[in-house]
């Protein structure tokens, strides 16, 4: 009788292995359902092979099928649950999870809690992930690499990197996939300089890094600007032999970019035997925001020659090539060629378009369309439509649009400080004092201009307005000496300081600009032909602009600053841009 239900069960097995389809696996499962005198033990591992070969093809149906089985094994939990992960976000495996602990048995064993933590850091679902992190504890596995590994990457992917170092730290074994997360980890959140000093870290460790590792450590470059640390990068990748595959080709083309060099970035998406969309799209967006909208709109042209289907994030820098390039009737031919293949567009695709619009000076236009978007506008589309307003002097308009953003979007300071310079331009000082009133009596928290150059390896940052420097003696005495020689060839300023205050002090909260604290820092350090390159979380103000534009003709430098709209290059008081941004 054993020898028969063996010959059985391995029958059954061989079946399932070989099934072509679901069609099929379904109508095995309707065979073994039909069987009654199957013994129980023979029924579970049947229906649990039957698992393993839905939950990679029809999840809902593995799903249903756990629960036919009789006291299933946390293996076909697992199968599951992974079975979640392979498809779109999900909470199942969260759920899953909570009902095993609320039954008690089959017992969780490191794969379980694996699952559960990627589940927790895809949503991502903190709070969670902490519960799952308790039970860790609890069930004596919090020493296993690969939970621990798991907790560290779920704690970086939700961007605690705080609570996520405790973990790394605390391992008292850290493979190359710990390292990687960690890293991974501070470049996600903006922290380059820790995920720099973390790879040498890793690499006086003797741990070699691996491609997930140099991904990483290239997008802090990419994010932070630092070129000559993206550089090495390269060279180490090819010193190594590290493998470089499509993602690591992929992150060298986006840092270049990036970096301020998009002759290099080309030069590696030329070289790249395969690519697929993601790669594709990094090179059209690099070119967009260099504002070298032929080569973005030639290189999409190239991508659908190649027949690679473009991907939203294609699609986005296609319309942002066109909106720096002041490209009205293109832009609108691609969005409808988007419409046509029946792609949906996306908050930010229609936010390219309202871009578009206002960079031409269409503002009636955009607030036409903004008007008719089938879905609610988001502040971002407001903000740029305000910022039309402000440049056209449409008031009235203007204060239709402030309203919007402030209803939405009540507590970001950037909202009053861009209806304040509305008031500003047009010198109601009255209506602009009002506004910005609004910003302390809701206690409301301005983030302040930001701006870094990289150094020698390091990447040093500067705030408007803060003089915290190590070597701020040496900065100043730069500003004081710039700001002499540029008001000596008659430079006036443009656009004040939102405040109702004397020009003298408006030059003087002008000079103290991030981006300048870095210019003058770069001037300090360096010397030419070494190119300055700065990389700032806010828009360039107009006189900064203008000031720069005097600066690279002065001191006969290149200086390179990418803001947040797009890159600007200054050579010889002439920039990239051509004065439109």
């Amino acid at each position: 009788m054993k020898q028969e239900l063996a010959e059985e069960e391995d029958r059954l097995a061989s079946l399932i292995k070989k099934c072509p389809s679901m069609r099929v696996l379904d109508q095995i499962h309707a065979h073994i359902l039909t069987r009654p005198h199957l013994p129980l033990s023979t029924l579970s591992f049947t229906l649990s092979k039957i698992l393993c070969f839905a939950a990679y093809r029809n999840i809902r149906y593995a799903k249903t099928l756990l629960s036919q089985i009789p006291h299933p094994t946390i293996f076909s939990y697992n199968t599951v649950m992974r079975g979640f992960l392979l498809q779109s976000p999900s909470p199942e495996p969260i759920f899953m999870f909570r009902k095993l602990v609320r039954k008690k048995f089959p017992t969780s064993n490191t794969f379980t809690l694996a699952f559960v933590l990627k589940c927790c850091s895809i949503l991502p679902a903190f709070e969670e992930g902490k519960q799952v992190h308790k039970h860790v504890i609890a069930s004596g596995l919090g020493e296993n690499l690969f939970v621990r590994t798991s907790l560290l990457n779920f704690y970086t992917k939700c961007e605690e990197v705080e609570l996520g170092r405790k973990v790394f730290d605390e391992m008292t074994e850290k493979n190359v996939v710990a390292w990687s997360a960690m890293i991974g980890g501070y470049a996600r959140v903006g922290m380059v300089n820790e995920a720099l000093e973390l790879f040498r870290e890793m690499q006086k460790g003797g741990v070699e890094p691996d491609e997930v590792t140099m991904v990483s450590v290239i997008s802090a470059c990419a994010m932070s600007g630092a070129l000559d640390l993206g550089k090495w990068l390269h060279m180490f990748i090819d010193k190594k032999g590290i493998k470089n595959d499509l993602e690591v080709s992929t992150a060298l083309v986006n840092m270049y970019a990036k970096c301020g060099c998009i002759e290099k970035a080309y030069g590696v998406f030329q070289s790249m035997p395969i690519k697929d969309a993601k790669a594709w799209s990094s090179m059209v967006v690099g070119f967009a925001i260099h504002g070298l909208a032929k080569e973005a709109l030639h290189t999409f042209a190239k991508m659908e020659k190649a027949k690679v289907e473009p991907n939203h994030v294609t699609l986005l820098g296609v319309l942002l090539a066109c909106a720096h390039g002041g490209l009205v009737a293109e832009g609108k031919k691609y969005w409808s060629s988007m419409i046509e293949c029946g792609m949906g567009p996306s908050m930010e695709h229609y936010g390219c378009l309202v871009d578009l619009f206002c960079r031409a000076n269409q503002i009636d236009e955009a607030y036409e369309f903004v008007k008719t978007m089938p879905i609610s506008p988001n502040p971002v589309i407001w903000r740029t439509l305000l910022v039309g307003c402000k440049k056209n002097n449409m008031l009235e308009k203007g204060e239709i649009v402030a309203e919007q953003l402030l209803e939405l979007e009540p507590l970001n300071a950037d909202n009053y400080i861009l209806v304040s310079s509305l008031y500003a331009s047009r010198s109601d000082w009255v209506k602009m004092s009002a506004v910005r009133r609004q910003i302390n009596e809701r206690g409301i928290k301005v983030v302040p201009g930001c701006s870094s150059i990289e150094i020698n390896g390091h990447v040093h940052e500067f705030v408007m307005g803060n003089w915290s420097h190590s070597e701020a003696e040496g900065i100043r005495g730069i500003i004081r000496e710039v700001s002499e020689r540029v008001e000596g060839v008659g430079h006036e300023t443009i656009e004040s300081v939102l405040q109702n205050v004397g020009d003298g002090e408006k030059q003087d909260a002008l000079w103290e600009h991030s981006e300048r604290l870095a210019i003058a820092y770069g001037l300090l350090k360096t010397k030419a032909p070494v190119v300055i390159r700065v990389v700032k979380n806010l828009r360039v103000c107009m006189d900064c602009h203008e000031v720069t534009k005097t600066i690279s003709k002065l001191y006969d430098r290149e200086i390179i600053v990418r803001d947040r709209i797009r890159f600007h290059k200054f050579v010889n008081g002439v920039c990239s841009c051509q004065d439109f941004w």
